[in-house]
């Protein structure tokens, strides 16, 4: 049977989702391997070279999105953007190079294990929800959806339960089974959405790119990111057509379309004889 957390009964519709935050990690490059580009005739073609491939910079970011809420009158109360956060961690330079001097503050990139893991949810993803969640629904449940890969802290790990003790929301983790189907709006459609932004710049060191992703994703346009918990619910029909599989192709709901016509989904239906069989 489907989760009841994502059903609505008696009606097939899927609940809000308002009480889910989607967290996930995401390497963004300083530059792709191949890029695309439309020229002018006679305009010089843009040329970017490395030592090879492998020694492109990137970072990894820890991202932490909620459904974007809106009042009656259709303005919105709550962005759903509760934060991105590079793993790394600033040194100083060893040596003199053509590009710093010695002693220069720098960034480096973080090893994401466990208890870095624990430490960003700790000290980064619970203040943050504490800070910007929605006022009203403090007696509601929160729970923050992670999937299982091997660094994520465990829902019963003694130090993310001490951290939300020290709080007074009722926070609560959720891993996705292994080997399960994608039902995270992250790894759908935010984080490629989020890089495409982020490609139109050029950086030259590492400090740039996490200045350039800090920035996309604070202008980022909640609309955009309602939109697709809009795409997780249809991706979710689609599972349960499949009885659970991966086998299915992405959904169109053109989106796009309805709203220049006037019109906006703010749900997705299913039949009742496909929750039945599910």
């Amino acid at each position: 049977m489907m989760d009841e957390r994502w059903i609505s009964s008696p009606w097939p519709s899927f609940k809000p989702m308002t009480n889910m935050v989607h967290i996930d990690e995401k390497w963004y490059d300083m530059t792709r391997v191949k890029s695309s580009y439309y020229m002018l005739p006679g305009e010089e073609e843009p040329n970017r070279t490395v030592h090879n491939t492998h020694s492109i910079g990137k970072v990894m970011f820890l991202t932490a999105v909620a459904k974007p809420r809106y009042n009656e009158d259709g303005e919105m109360t709550f962005d759903g953007k509760l934060g991105i956060w590079p793993f790394v961690v600033e040194t100083e330079a060893q040596r003199t190079s053509q590009n710093r001097d010695r002693g220069t503050i720098e960034l480096k990139p973080v090893k994401v294990t466990r208890p870095v893991c624990r430490d960003y949810l700790v000290n980064k993803v619970i203040p943050a929800i504490q800070d910007k969640w929605p006022n009203g629904d403090e007696d509601t449940t929160i729970f923050i959806q992670q999937d299982n890969a091997t660094p994520h802290v465990l829902p019963n790990d003694a130090g993310f339960l001490e951290a939300v003790a020290q709080t007074d929301l009722d926070i609560r983790l959720l891993q996705q089974p292994p080997n399960s189907p994608e039902p995270n709006v992250l790894d759908l459609c935010f984080h490629c959405s989020l890089q495409s932004l982020t490609d139109c710049r050029a950086p030259m060191n590492i400090q740039e790119p996490v200045q350039g992703v800090e920035e996309e994703f604070e202008n980022y346009d909640p609309h955009k990111l309602f939109k697709s918990f809009m795409t997780l619910q249809a991706v979710m029909v689609e599972v349960m057509k499949d009885q659970g599989g991966n086998n299915y192709k992405m959904p169109h709901l053109h989106k796009e379309r309805l709203q220049n016509a006037g019109e906006e989904i703010t749900g997705v239906y299913c039949s009742p004889e496909l929750i039945t069989d599910t």
